[in-house]
């Protein structure tokens, strides 16, 4: 049974408050699946930042605010494996042993961040390097990768596919620093074309659903 490793933004679970109807159609698709199993990670999104920033006055150093932000992480992770019920774990995973020890017995594993200072998209680039996935489907707010930023440029050219190596190039010139916001971060790149792990970056759970369903669906693959 084919394990594929999901990493779902903070932003897209909690924007500012709970995305109920995200959610619900997230269980619904991975459920139709009986022939997969999942292991989703969750960022911390709006929770995340509202807690950090409430410390980030105060001062507070860095570590504990890394340690805020994991325990976000990981409260909207019991957030979706509660949705998802007995098909999913009752305990939340702290670290790769557990995911591997989960995995086995359940067919979908929520975790949250595992280390301090990681980002979501390096954790969920480690979890698919160790279990050995053949694809980490990254989940945004975005449709996939362009050639600059949607928002800022009309002329703004979606690229739906590129080698690791292509990618590579490309994210070496963004500027690495705290709460970026980029379809894949440093991290990830780097562990996921080590590992040749084939990256799948899309927008909407309609996307998600036709690419397990092996049919056209709108994104970046980076292989």
């Amino acid at each position: 049974m084919k394990t594929i490793v999901i990493s779902v933004g903070g932003s897209l679970i909690v924007p500012k408050e709970i995305n109920y109807q995200f959610i619900k159609q997230l269980k619904k698709c991975l459920l139709k699946f009986k022939d997969k199993k999942f292991v989703i990670c969750t960022g911390g999104g709006h929770t995340a930042r509202m807690y950090i920033n409430a410390l980030k006055k105060e001062n507070i150093n860095e570590y504990n605010l890394d340690l805020m932000g994991i325990e976000a992480t990981r409260l909207n992770a019991y957030l979706l494996s509660s949705f998802f019920g007995q098909m999913s774990n009752k305990e939340i995973p702290t670290t790769l042993e557990e995911i591997g020890d989960a995995v086995k017995v359940n067919k979908v594993v929520v975790c949250g961040g595992l280390t301090p200072s990681q980002t979501s998209d390096g954790t969920t680039a480690m979890i698919a390097d160790y279990l050995n996935a053949d694809v980490l489907i990254n989940m945004t707010n975005v449709d996939g990768l362009f050639d600059k930023d949607p928002n800022k440029y009309k002329n703004a050219k979606f690229i739906p596919k590129l080698s690791h190596k292509e990618f590579s190039k490309i994210i070496a010139k963004v500027k690495k620093k705290p709460g970026m916001h980029f379809v894949l971060d440093h991290e990830a790149a780097e562990i996921t074309m080590k590992a040749g792990i084939k990256v799948v970056i899309m927008k909407g759970v309609k996307n998600l659903e036709n690419f397990l369903s092996s049919k056209k669906f709108k994104g970046t693959v980076i292989s």
